[in-house]
């Protein structure tokens, strides 16, 4: 017991005696990098195995403290093993991490989109698209890929790699043709694939009335920072997930709001409308 006292008394006076500005600096990237890595895994299952990994640790600063040998053992063999298991257990996240340093705002916009007419024009075919699709009643899912890669669900899907305009979005999602069934991912200024699986999310307080489609675009909103653009089937209302949560129903003011924050990058006007949504959505709750 007083190895274990002398240990922690040495620490801290190697703390409070040795500690440098090279050190601090050292001490902050690796509290960002864990605050990062925290943040990435606190709406995914993985939250439940850093968890685990708490309690293994706690489990072995006890035994050592204790003197249950035997116990103490075991747990820092597991733990000498870290490495490996930690790459194991949350491989998804890591590379969720560094394709989100890879993607900078510089790769993720095409050159083209310095042309304001083009811009203009990209906007008011999606809008087009959706509103047409919402006086009808049929059914879409158009993900636009922002820094996050989306190439694990282009694969998923058919690829097109086509410019987009408003009657090929349509027609894609006319029923009873054979990309209909799925989501479309949008990247830049072109359709890459349809026909595309999202993951379902897993949340629990996601409404009970809400279809398989708007599941599918909360969960990617959930596990990439995309903007999904839905139209429902039933009742033509246009809604958005983004970040984990689905903001309904959309005007076409909305749509154009969000549209031009993406294409535009003037994120003020699209972050107060839908923080002004939100607040009338809880007032109706």
């Amino acid at each position: 017991m007083s190895d274990v006292w002398t240990t922690i008394n040495n620490m801290i006076w190697n703390l409070t005696h040795r500690l440098g500005i090279v050190d601090i600096l050292d001490i902050a990237i690796m509290a960002f990098i864990i605050y990062q890595l925290l943040i990435l895994i606190r709406r995914s299952r993985s939250s439940a195995l850093l968890k685990g990994l708490f309690v293994l640790l706690i489990a072995v600063l006890f035994s050592s403290l204790l003197g249950l040998t035997s116990l103490n053992w075991l747990m820092t063999s597991i733990l000498n093993n870290g490495a490996v298991v930690l790459l194991v257990l949350f491989q998804p996240e890591i590379r969720k991490a560094l394709e989100k340093v890879g993607r900078t705002t510089l790769l993720t916009k095409d050159q083209r989109m310095n042309d304001l007419d083009e811009q203009e024009r990209i906007v008011n075919e999606i809008i087009q698209t959706m509103t047409d699709l919402s006086h009808r009643r049929v059914g879409a899912l158009i993900c636009i890929e922002q820094r996050t890669g989306l190439q694990d669900v282009i694969d998923t899907g058919t690829r097109i790699d086509a410019e987009i305009s408003a009657p090929l979005l349509e027609n894609i999602f006319e029923p009873n043709t054979p990309l209909h069934d799925g989501a479309v991912v949008i990247r830049d200024a072109r359709i890459e694939a349809a026909a595309c699986i999202l993951p379902l999310t897993e949340a629990s307080g996601v409404s009970r009335e809400l279809g398989t489609r708007h599941r599918a675009g909360i969960g990617l909103s959930e596990n990439s920072d995309a903007t999904v653009l839905i139209v429902s089937e039933e009742t033509g209302t246009m809604s958005m997930a983004r970040g984990g949560q689905l903001f309904r129903p959309l005007t076409k003011e909305n749509l154009r709001s969000i549209l031009e924050e993406i294409y535009n990058s003037e994120p003020s006007r699209v972050m107060g409308f839908l923080h002004g949504l939100k607040k009338r959505r809880e007032g109706r709750a």
